[in-house]
């Protein structure tokens, strides 16, 4: 992960327009509060666990959500758009273009240049934007793993970590089982 300077130390925060003019390069581009993060392309084990986990939560969905997979922006404003590598919101507050409004889940597969971004600034921003639900997933072959944290007022508290084999029967947002071996099964010959 990189954080960049923002235009703001010479002119202004960056925008969600100024998103408009990043290069298409593989690289995830995101703002939070007009400050541009850039991380690399996800290897394997991270999209492995994207996919694996986005059929899972699609295969259990109730009919007024929809699970959606990076990229797709989450854009509250135009100094802020983050894009969770799976998020599960409302239909109705989806646009073709983007989720001007918080998703009822939001889920982070952590790379190995994303683990503290996604477990601390990820999950504050997240928070503060009032995500009720916010998953964090380790891809790792030997242990992977599942942490899941609920909304408790303005700070989220995990209320479960499961790994390898174990299951995590999920409430919200809606009935799922979700196993973390099962997220990265794909990678074993």
């Amino acid at each position: 992960m990189t954080v960049m300077a923002t235009p703001g130390d010479v002119h202004r925060p960056y925008t969600v327009a100024d998103l408009e003019t990043m290069p298409d390069d593989g690289r995830r581009y995101e703002l939070i509060d007009g400050e541009l993060l850039v991380s690399p392309a996800p290897g394997w084990p991270h999209q492995e666990a994207v996919y694996a986990l986005h059929r899972v939560l699609r295969d259990a969905c109730s009919r007024e959500l929809r699970v959606v997979g990076a990229p797709f922006a989450v854009r509250p404003d135009a100094f802020n758009e983050y894009q969770p590598d799976v998020l599960v919101a409302r239909q109705t507050d989806l646009t073709l273009e983007d989720l001007p409004r918080a998703p009822v889940l939001a889920v982070e597969v952590i790379s190995p240049t994303s683990g503290i971004r996604d477990a601390s600034l990820k999950k504050a921003v997240y928070a503060r934007m009032g995500v009720p639900s916010y998953w964090l997933v380790d891809p790792n072959v030997q242990q992977p793993s599942l942490t899941v944290f609920e909304l408790d007022g303005a700070e989220y508290r995990q209320v479960a970590h499961v790994v390898g084999d174990e299951a995590f029967a999920a409430e919200h947002p809606y009935p799922v089982r979700v196993v973390p071996a099962d997220l990265v099964a794909g990678l074993r010959p």
